[in-house]
């Protein structure tokens, strides 16, 4: 399945840009008469035909609509500390994005090496995985936030604080409720300070573990990620 995304998508007809025709005409090697999908990030898959082929403008007719496609009852929500290696959160967007995310809020703690974030830039890497894998709802990346902001919004679900210092935590595992709205914050390098640990239980964030390993910021979002998503699985 070739997937294109499409926000825009209106009507029955649509246009695809020089460069996604010239990726369906070069690299793709599909022709009038062959079949694509598009996807608008907001639920809806659609099947259609290519009328017209050239690497400058491709044209498509929509045959077929599958709407809510991929949908889940719940939603996810990591905040996550850019890491200092910008590569490393652009890895973590791609896997979470594949595996299945809602909202992403980059999160600027006491502890932050990386104070800056392009927006623009992860959106590429999100959009990118989001039609790797197919997938018809387009993850929400929020504007970056400091710590004391985020964790004062008026937050939907289940919240918790992923915190590896001062004694044992419980799972993640053990406390989420399959079939809820989540969030889940995960620090920076060098992890929450007790201040912003404080300042999370004030606002009745839980913290938590996510296992017994010391994990890397972008691997502690991924773990998150997949155990929720295995969770509403079982």
């Amino acid at each position: 399945m070739h997937l294109f995304y499409t926000p825009n998508l209106q009507g029955e007809y649509h246009t695809l840009d020089e460069q996604e025709s010239k990726h369906c005409i070069q690299v793709l090697r599909l022709k009038a008469g062959d079949h694509i999908h598009l996807s608008d990030g907001k639920g809806n898959l659609f099947k259609a035909e290519l009328i017209s082929a050239n690497t400058r403008r491709c044209e498509a007719r929509i045959v077929e609509t599958f709407k809510e496609f991929g949908k889940r009852d719940y939603r996810i929500h990591l905040a996550l500390a850019p890491t200092k290696n910008i590569k490393r959160y652009e890895w973590f967007l791609e896997k979470a994005t594949e595996i299945g995310i809602d909202d992403i809020t980059p999160l600027f703690c006491q502890r932050s090496e990386r104070k800056i974030v392009r927006n623009d830039r992860l959106e590429k890497v999100i959009t990118s995985a989001m039609k790797q894998s197919i997938k018809a709802y387009y993850p929400v990346l929020h504007k970056p936030l400091s710590f004391k902001d985020f964790v004062k919004n008026d937050l939907y679900g289940e919240k918790y604080i992923a915190y590896v210092e001062e004694g044992d935590h419980p799972s993640l595992k053990s406390l989420y409720t399959p079939g809820k709205d989540v969030v889940v914050m995960i620090g920076p390098e060098g992890d929450f300070s007790p201040e912003e640990v404080q300042m999370a239980q004030d606002n009745g964030f839980i913290t938590v573990s996510l296992g017994n390993s010391r994990l890397r910021t972008e691997t502690a979002g991924v773990v998150a990620c997949h155990t929720i998503g295995l969770l509403n699985n079982e």
